[in-house]
């Protein structure tokens, strides 16, 4: 397993992540680096293409930010740390919780890491989760609200949509079993929480070798909003209306390309195979 005995870190910046909190974090966190005498090199925007010659890489950004980190870098074999520079931060609250910038630091710089599992979506690597239709159209509408942050953005858009939103129709193919069925959600999920505080699916483990599938059955407006809070909450697994199962792999087909949301960046396809990968990256933490 790698480790970060010897301490060369490249930190690789978004700065344009979480409406520039990742330049604010990079202060705080080279200070820290100074004071405790270990060497690192900073790359805002314009990432190298080679991280050979380091020990540890340091992402400062959001979802979106790590999900471009694992895409390009694909085959890393040094372990990550992921810093809170995003609006939902989702991966990073299920890596660390809610701790603060010291706390972390002193996880980062002890850790020996630990592996845990990716995904890939048709081409396009993800370790949190994808939203097929409902949460595509989310994200499709975000845009405008970035600047009310993360969480409260997600959820005032999940709000309205809620009102005009229309199932789709979706056939999903999981140990060689197909069901074709309208549905209100389609989500898989590696991780747990989506949208900066959505427990979707609050039993998922992030190096068990499967995902956790979420279905909901189409509802009517009324207990739409009823159940919102109840899913924001994660306790809406055992509801008559949700199905919910794991496994490794499935095949997602839809009459027509829909949106979805891989990691809090937008995607589009009609049809969606996504698998595990089982242990791709080491984290530190």
């Amino acid at each position: 397993m790698p480790t970060t005995s010897t301490q060369n870190i490249i930190i690789l910046v978004n700065s344009k992540s979480g409406d520039c909190k990742g330049l604010k974090l990079l202060k705080k966190m080279e200070a820290a680096l100074q004071n405790r005498k270990i060497r690192y090199v900073v790359f805002i925007d314009n990432w190298i293409d080679d991280l050979v010659d380091y020990s540890a890489v340091w992402v400062v950004g959001g979802d979106g930010t790590l999900n471009y980190f694992i895409n390009k870098y694909r085959n890393i074999n040094i372990p990550i740390a992921l810093f809170k520079g995003g609006t939902g931060n989702d991966f990073a609250w299920k890596l660390y919780g809610d701790i603060n910038l010291n706390k972390q630091l002193d996880i980062v710089l002890s850790s020996k890491g630990k592996y845990v599992d990716a995904g890939i979506c048709n081409d396009k690597l993800f370790l949190n989760g994808v939203g097929i239709g409902f949460d595509g159209e989310i994200l499709k509408n975000m845009q405008s609200i970035r600047w009310l942050g993360g969480h409260l953005g997600y959820l005032i858009i999940v709000i309205a949509k809620i009102f005009n939103f229309k199932e789709h129709h979706f056939s999903v193919t999981i140990d060689d079993k197909k069901v074709s069925e309208k549905l209100f959600l389609m989500s898989v999920f590696n991780s747990s929480r989506t949208g900066g505080g959505f427990h979707i699916a609050p039993k998922a483990i992030i190096n068990d070798g499967l995902f956790d599938i979420i279905k909901c059955k189409p509802l009517s407006l009324l207990k739409r909003l009823k159940n919102l809070p109840v899913i924001e909450k994660g306790k809406h697994l055992n509801l008559p209306f949700i199905n919910y199962t794991q496994n490794n792999k499935l095949l997602v087909e839809c009459n027509q390309e829909l949106p979805a949301q891989i990691d809090g960046e937008l995607y589009f396809a009609t049809n969606y195979t996504i698998k595990v990968l089982p242990n791709k990256f080491c984290f530190l933490c």
